[in-house]
């Protein structure tokens, strides 16, 4: 065993500022990737892409292929998982972030529907596919990197600069079409300024993976290697479901509020109050309360992190979840008031405060549940399908209901529904921030882990 801990003794502290600092680097790029897709379906692709329908057809049919990313996530989680398991965090992780870079640069330098015609939506949405796939090998790997590097007692703490990335990447897009807006005519922005935010993924890609082949993989992975298993050959994938569908199962469940909440604030949201036929607010004010929104998020979420250490991940979840649930009503109407200081407001108490409170031990929750040999496995595919049941369809959804009532109340009504699913979820599970993570548990004695 000693080898294996070796490295961790040796300079402890430095080795967990460079994993917290890789872990936050990594999530970032990869979210900011797959979240300017977002922006940009509000802003540019109805368009760009689908020129001939009317605009709130338009808008419906550019979240649709938003969605298309989050239907390839658990594909994603498979085929990563399987890696992670086997091959380690660190190589899977890598793989993610390389596929996310190239599909994205891809997206940056495609034509739109005025030069290829129905080609150009049909490559929009294959490209859109292998970013889902990414992403959906990305979360298991950035969080336990983070989680199974981590003192036993800072679990939550370490977790959240992988849950972190979120709101980094939110920011780094952010700040990419902000300046894109503000330094290029309407008419520019939409022929090429548009682009740049795709295509500066390519040199942040690069650089995560340049720190990743500089970072050993986890002392638990390793740890793993080293005890042989009686059915190590087989399929992590499989032998996850087969142990631990019922964690999969909840964790699915509880991560819909997560996720749906999640996009309605960052995509649906900035639609909503930005398209014409609805508020018609300035694309700079909205994506400014994002911005702030997404700041405060990124430093609270260590806060809220390091909170799960001491009095459990379970409880702030909950509390998340029930709080959230109870805003869904109020945070529509402060929008609706066209206000800038309100709709600052709403974006900072819903996200900043509420959806914070549940993400950051998020990522420790949900890798708790798991045994170490199946846990990659088991979190990529708990989370991407609640991705898939639950964010894949959010905006498209949310676009739906006010297109069919004219009204902001059944989109409330969906956020509160959402929350309460995943009130129900984490209500079902047990408590995991005392848990030892360390132990190995073979396929099939289920009993053994503490949290089955």
């Amino acid at each position: 065993m000693a080898p294996a801990q070796e490295p961790t003794q040796a300079r402890p502290e430095t080795r967990l500022a460079k994993v917290a600092v890789t872990a936050l680097s990594a999530s970032s790029i990869e979210n900011y990737d797959f979240f300017i897709y977002g922006t940009a379906a509000a802003l540019v692709f109805p368009q760009l892409f689908f020129p001939e329908q009317t605009a709130l057809t338009s808008a419906l049919l550019s979240f649709a292929t938003f969605a298309v990313g989050f239907i390839a996530r658990p594909l994603g989680g498979v085929l990563f998982g399987h890696i992670g398991d086997v091959r380690g965090r660190k190589t899977a992780l890598i793989g993610a972030l390389a596929g996310m870079g190239l599909a994205s640069t891809l997206i940056g330098l495609l034509p739109t529907h005025s030069v290829i015609g129905v080609a150009a939506p049909i490559l929009l949405v294959l490209l859109r596919f292998l970013q889902g796939i990414a992403v959906g090998g990305q979360l298991g790997g950035v969080v336990l990197l983070a989680m199974e590097s981590a003192p036993p007692r800072k679990r939550g703490f370490f977790s959240s600069f992988a849950q972190a990335g979120g709101p980094g990447g939110i920011i780094l897009g952010n700040l990419a079409f902000i300046a894109a807006i503000r330094f290029t005519s309407p008419a520019a922005f939409e022929a090429w300024g548009w682009r740049v935010p795709f295509l500066a993924s390519a040199m942040l890609v690069w650089l995560a993976i340049h720190l990743q082949l500089r970072l050993e993989d986890t002392d638990a992975f390793r740890r793993l290697k080293q005890v042989k298993k009686p059915d190590a050959g087989r399929s992590p994938v499989l032998r996850a479901v087969r142990v631990h569908y019922k964690q999969i199962a909840l964790v699915a469940a509880a991560y819909i509020g997560i996720n749906v909440t999640y996009y309605l604030f960052m995509t649906f949201a900035v639609s909503y109050s930005t398209n014409s036929a609805i508020l018609g607010l300035s694309k700079d004010t909205v994506l400014l309360a994002v911005l702030v929104a997404a700041g405060v998020q990124l430093v609270l979420l260590p806060v809220s992190g390091a909170l799960s250490d001491r009095i459990g991940r379970r409880t702030m979840l909950l509390a998340g979840s029930g709080s959230l649930c109870a805003f869904s009503f109020a945070f529509w109407p402060l929008l609706n008031t066209k206000s800038t200081f309100l709709i600052l407001v709403a974006f900072i108490v819903g996200l900043g405060l509420l959806h914070t409170t549940m993400y950051g031990p998020q990522g420790a929750f949900f890798a708790e549940a798991f045994s170490t040999g199946l846990r990659y496995s088991g979190v990529s595919l708990g989370v991407q399908l609640g991705a898939v049941i639950g964010g894949a369809f959010a905006p498209l959804i949310a676009t739906s209901l006010y297109a069919a009532t004219g009204s902001s109340v059944p989109v409330a009504i969906y956020m509160a529904v959402v929350c309460a699913i995943t009130f129900g979820a984490v209500l079902l599970m047990p408590e995991t921030h005392l848990k030892d993570i360390n132990e190995p548990v073979a396929a099939g004695e289920p009993a053994r882990d503490p949290a089955v």
